[in-house]
Parts: C-alpha cells; structure tokens; sequence
C-alpha cells in the first residue's frame, strides 16, 4: 500500500558528518576537501575552501552548536559549544525518524548545514565535485527511510555547465526531485542572467524543481543589506539575520517572476524557502501594480506577476506567521509551503502543532500541510 503523505517538511537540515567530504569527493580533490577545523585559540572553524571560513563564535555564543541546537529560540541551549554536540537526528536517520514520528510528521525534505556555504568556492571544479560528493552521501542517508527522508541536491551555480551536469545527475542517477541553490549572484551571474538559461530548461526536462535557500554566513558572497545590516557595522545579528535573508528572497522573486524566467520556462517550479512568506503578498501587488500601469509596464511578460507567480512558485511560512491563515487564499493555498527547519537553532520544535493552534478551518489546514510541497516536489500520495 502506497504511503500517504498528510503533513510535509518543506525544509529541513541534515547535520554532514566531518568526514564527509574526504570519504565521497574524488581522489584528486581530497586534499582540498571542506572539512571543521580549529583555530589558534582552539574554537571550531569549517573551511570551505583555502581562504573561505566559517566562523560562528564571534556573533553567537553557542558557536558551531547552534547549526544542530533546536530549541534555542525557545532558551534551550546546547550542552556544548561544538557543531557535533548537535541534535542527534541531524547526523543519524535512525534517530531522526522519531523526532519525526513524536509530531507527526510523514516525510520531510533535506537541505544541507555546512553545505550552505558552498556557494562561495571559488574554483569551479571543486565546487562541482563537492556538489556530487554531497549527493551522494546524501542518497545514502535518505535511502534508509526512502519513504521518509527526501533528498534535496547540491546544485553548483558557479558554472551553467556544471549545474546542468549535477541536476541531469542528480535526478537521473539519485532519483532527486528538486536541488537548491542560494539567491546570491553566482561568478557575477543574477539568477535572471540569460546564460542561466540552461540551467532552467535542465529542470523542465528533467521534471526537477528549484529551491532557493540562503543561510547566515556567506563566505565572501555578495548579500543585499549586508552592507547597511552586516555585523561590522554594529548591527545586532538578529537585525542581520531578520533583514538579509528577506531581501535576498524578494530579489529571487524578482528574478523568477518579473525578470521573466518563470516565463520563459513555463514548467519550472521554483520554492523560495528560510525567509518567511507573510511579505511575498504584498511584493506581488507591487509588481502587479508595475505590470498593470501602461507607463511602466516595459517587463514584456505574457501574464500579471500573481498569476505567474501562483501557476508556478511556491513560498515558506515560519509556523509563528500570523498572517498564514490571513494571506492563503490570496496567495494561493496550494502554493504555500511550511518548514521545520530543523535540527537548526532558529528551528521550530512541533511545527505542525503550532500550525495547528492557528485554528485554520480544516479544509484549509489540510491544504496547506502538504498541497503546496506536493506540487513543488511533484509528490505521489
């Protein structure tokens, strides 16, 4: 009997295991490996490549534990300050599909830690087979819950060559339904650029939806606000945090919909996902608004942004959005997503039950716990 699927995770994190990277990559790029190191003073540090380094200690205590601290928000903290003092279920499936089953959740769909931040190498190549490497450790994970666990691939952006190569390898060779990638310009390319146009016809033809992820650290990536909002200016990380991660998402929205790429590619699907969705609503009315006035409208798209928008793109709401139930209809019900994001420390423990004291009438509730992931990731069940 066919498993049915009620309540989907859109967005959740594995925690990848040091060796990773050194046991899946090829020989000849082992030496340059990402991989957790110490500095001078002994406080963990990821390098994602020679020059590139993730830092946590300076702007949140906890340091690398944070990556698999779930509960935080709430005031639970880690009992220690390493990224491997995580939540168990992050590094092992076996004890993730309790923490699963504890909130009835009936799969969920993963998205990378450290993997976030590989985005910033620089060399081509590397980045290419670290992507690889990454899928296919993380095939192996889900494939002890195949069921349950749905892997989202690595997608390497610094070249349309090697994202082509990973997305017909990873849909191909893996099975996967969807890969990510970060809404920060790539090798100077915005996600709108025309020679990403090979990218997108890739994932129609290979029936393969686009997630647009960003995180917190950037490793030398251009961010939107991050100049105004960055933590060298002063700013506070909650400010950085609240602000960047939205911007960057409205700029993706941007580039999708009004720059014309939805249009173009008309079978793509595309998720906007770790930045909120309450916004997306009135973003829409403003690029109706310029669609819509003959004295502006220069965009040449064939439909009203909404209307692109809602035929093909899909966004994430936090579980603590209030205006979830406000916003559904106008947005479009089926085009709405929700995350755990766990085991992250900005995670949300019993998502769906605070979904649930949303007091959504039922049909709607229903809806939205799983339409919208279904559509995107082309479920079955």
């Amino acid at each position: 009997m066919a498993r049915s699927y009620n309540v989907v995770d859109a967005d959740a994190h594995v925690l990848e295991p040091a060796d990773l990277w050194l046991k899946y990559l090829e020989d000849k790029y082992r030496r340059d490996a990402p991989q957790m190191l110490h500095d001078a003073s002994g406080a963990e540090m990821f390098r994602v490549e020679e020059g590139n380094i993730v830092q946590f200690g300076k702007t949140i205590p906890t340091g690398f534990a944070a990556v698999g601290g779930i509960g935080m928000r709430e005031g639970v903290k880690p009992e220690g300050t390493s990224y491997f003092d995580g939540k168990p279920g992050g590094f092992d499936p076996h004890k993730r599909i309790p923490d699963m089953d504890a909130e009835g959740i009936d799969c969920t769909f993963l998205y990378p830690s450290l993997g976030l931040y590989m985005g910033g190498i620089r060399n081509p190549a590397l980045a290419a087979a670290t992507c690889t490497a990454y899928n296919r450790w993380l095939a192996d994970y889900c494939s002890l819950y195949p069921e349950r666990l749905f892997g989202v691939a690595m997608v390497p952006m610094q070249t349309v060559e090697g994202a082509v190569k990973e997305i017909e390898f990873a849909a191909q060779k893996l099975g996967m339904k969807a890969g990510f990638i970060r809404p920060n310009p790539s090798a100077h390319r915005f996600l709108h650029h025309p020679e990403n146009d090979p990218i997108w016809r890739a994932c129609e033809a290979n029936d393969f939806a686009i997630a647009v992820h960003t995180a917190s650290s950037n490793v030398g990536m251009s961010v939107l606000g991050d100049d105004r909002f960055g933590t060298p200016t002063g700013t506070a990380y909650a400010v950085k945090h609240a602000t960047t991660h939205t911007l960057e998402m409205m700029a993706a929205v941007t580039s999708f919909v009004m720059c014309g790429v939805c249009d173009r590619f008309p079978e793509l699907r595309v998720g906007f996902m770790e930045a909120g969705g309450g916004w997306v609503a009135g973003w829409l009315d403003r690029m109706d608004r310029h669609f819509d006035d003959k004295c502006m409208n220069d965009t040449r798209l064939s439909m009203r942004p909404s209307d692109i928008f809602r035929r093909q793109c899909f966004i994430s709401f936090e579980p603590v959005e209030g205006t979830l139930p406000l916003l559904a209809d106008y947005i479009g019900r089926s085009n709405i997503l929700w995350a755990t994001d766990y085991p992250h420390s900005d995670g949300y423990t019993d998502a769906p039950g605070m979904i649930r004291r949303m007091k959504m009438p039922a049909d709607l509730e229903k809806t939205i716990f799983s339409a919208g992931a279904k559509r995107l990731y082309a479920m079955k069940g």
